[in-house]
């Protein structure tokens, strides 16, 4: 059996980095993996990646919204976009687990349209594990790898509800997606789940007066939600994915957000913030509450994790340097 340390991973890590789609799918699996017994080489595929490739590279888009608002053909459509424009791309999407038999039907994948002889374009479907935060135990690892590969990662949850917000841990921009004449706007201000997004995208505007009615019903619920906070409005963009109208101008202004973060030297620190919100959510999985409690409360905690972050390591890497006392090694 190979060694974790084995130079085979750096043979890997380039191979990611080179974008060879067989290399991209081999790493993405290796950190599914979720036996003990490969933790170390996770942990060490995961740093080799972080020094083979600058981690600020890639822009991490995480696109949310209720189900059925067209997620999977928007995200198909951005991606069409971004490489007409010469950009790579790498979409991770996952689907909800089955909680009477684990598994799931994968189906986001069949919605993203896939040229076979682009290799310049990578979709890997995940399954949510049955996790509540809309984005599976693996994928903020698989994002890493991703975000070594491509110029462009886009993430698409399971579906938000009221507590599917996990995917800002492993976004620099988050996209919400909302459908015409549906009552989400209402919905998500009831849940808070507005403050949360970067860009709105207003889905389906081929249904016309609805669809031009919600983004105004939308646009003055984030003025008001935003009033007197002193950050900006989030951009509010009308799209159909199915003619790629607006989708240019939907791509431009998650550009722009990513921009602004670079811009204002917010890029880095939000995601090191990120970054440790999404150990803390691993190291809750796996220890629990009472292994939070042990190690001093999650503020902590967080404080533990941003610190092992800002030194360059990768979420799982410092949710494996920390255990509670009880841990059994």
């Amino acid at each position: 059996m190979k060694s974790p340390t084995s130079p085979n991973l750096d043979e890997l890590a380039q191979k990611v980095v080179a974008h060879e789609p067989g290399g991209v799918a081999r790493a993405i699996s290796m950190v599914e993996d979720r036996r003990a017994e490969s933790e170390a080489q996770i942990v060490t595929l995961l740093r080799t990646l972080g020094r083979a490739a600058d981690p600020l590279r890639a822009h991490r888009i995480g696109v949310t919204g209720p189900p059925g608002v067209g997620k999977s053909t928007l995200v198909s459509a951005l991606a069409r976009v971004a490489r007409q424009a010469g950009r790579t791309v790498g979409v991770l999407a996952v689907d909800p687990s089955s909680p009477r038999s684990g598994g799931a039907l994968l189906g986001d994948r069949a919605r993203i349209e896939i040229d076979p002889e682009d290799t310049e374009l990578y979709v890997r479907s995940m399954a949510s594990g049955g996790d509540l935060g809309g984005l599976a135990r693996a994928a903020g690892a698989a994002v890493d790898v991703l975000s070594a590969a491509y110029d462009l990662v886009l993430v698409e949850t399971t579906g938000v509800g009221q507590s599917e917000t996990d995917v800002e841990h492993v976004a620099d921009t988050v996209l919400m997606v909302i459908q015409p004449g549906s009552g989400d706007v209402l919905q998500f201000l009831k849940a808070g789940i507005i403050e949360i997004p970067d860009v709105f995208a207003v889905n389906k505007a081929d249904l016309g007066v609805i669809a031009e009615r919600a983004v105004a019903e939308l646009s003055s619920a984030l003025a008001a939600s935003h009033a007197g906070s002193g950050a900006g409005i989030p951009k509010v963009v009308l799209t159909s994915a199915a003619s790629l109208r607006g989708v240019p101008e939907l791509l431009s202004a998650l550009d722009a957000h990513r921009a602004g973060l670079v811009e204002t030297g917010k890029l880095g620190s939000r995601r090191v913030r990120a970054t440790a919100e999404w150990a803390l959510h691993l190291f809750a999985q796996r220890w629990g509450e009472y292994g939070i409690i042990d190690v001093g409360g999650r503020a902590a905690l967080l404080t533990q994790l941003e610190a092992r972050v800002l030194r360059g390591a990768t979420a799982f890497q410092a949710v494996s340097e920390i255990r509670p006392r009880y841990a059994v090694e």
